[in-house]
């Protein structure tokens, strides 16, 4: 017990952890982003699905709790890397390393604290429903997603948050990829340099997929 507690204490194991809860929760983004997707077959395909998922409520709690935790430790560990490195670094480094670092990089510690913001408002709207009282008498029923996703998104300050939270996400993963590399070690040039390149494009794609929705309904293209 020691061994694993002294383990991921260090500086080490926090970067497993980092990499590891990383990968977890960009798993359940993609997964949730194809299911949102779903809203462009029309309201019986995606109330179908949230019907489906709602039929289990403590799976679907659990695995929510358990994405919630990643998503915290996450984000405190990589809050306390940043510290940590930044205490071990020189003065003339740090100003040579920002120069050299890329946006994501830079940000990383920042956009993660929004994207929680983000992710605990999004909770609210959709899943909790508290932000909005038109969620609680969908023309649908309950779980009218359709209609809820297309009533919450008319709100630009909505939308534009969602999109603000997507495209901080998006800059956290087009990096996140590589971050991974490195904590389990994978740092040669070789490996390196397609994984950056797949992650970029991977994260463009995502940042595509999930704001096709709240454009598709400030554009009218989806209404209820």
């Amino acid at each position: 017990m020691n061994l694993i507690t002294s383990f991921f204490g260090s500086s080490i194991g926090k970067k497993w952890i980092v990499a590891l809860t990383g990968l977890m929760l960009f798993g359940y983004v993609i997964g949730h982003m194809v299911g949102n997707l779903q809203i462009f077959a029309g309201p019986e395909k995606i109330n179908r699905y949230a019907a489906f998922l709602h039929s289990m409520p403590g799976t679907l709690w659990l695995v929510r709790i358990i994405l919630l935790v990643a998503l915290l430790l996450h984000i405190v560990i990589t809050l306390q890397l940043a510290v940590q490195n930044r205490g071990a670094r020189t003065e003339r480094y740090v100003r040579r390393n920002r120069v050299q670092a890329t946006l994501a990089a830079r940000t990383m510690a920042w956009s993660g604290l929004i994207v929680l913001a983000f992710v605990l408002y999004h909770l609210a709207h959709f899943t909790v429903r508290i932000t909005d009282p038109r969620f609680h008498a969908l023309p649908r029923g309950e779980f009218d997603v359709y209609s809820m996703v297309i009533l919450g998104f008319q709100h630009p300050l909505v939308s534009g948050f969602y999109i603000l939270g997507i495209f901080l996400l998006c800059l956290h993963l087009s990096h996140g990829l590589e971050s991974t590399l490195q904590s389990v070690g994978a740092n040669s040039r070789a490996v390196r340099g397609p994984i950056v390149r797949a992650g970029q494009i991977l994260a463009v794609l995502i940042f595509l997929g999930y704001i096709s929705i709240p454009v598709a309904v400030l554009a009218k293209f989806l209404k209820v």
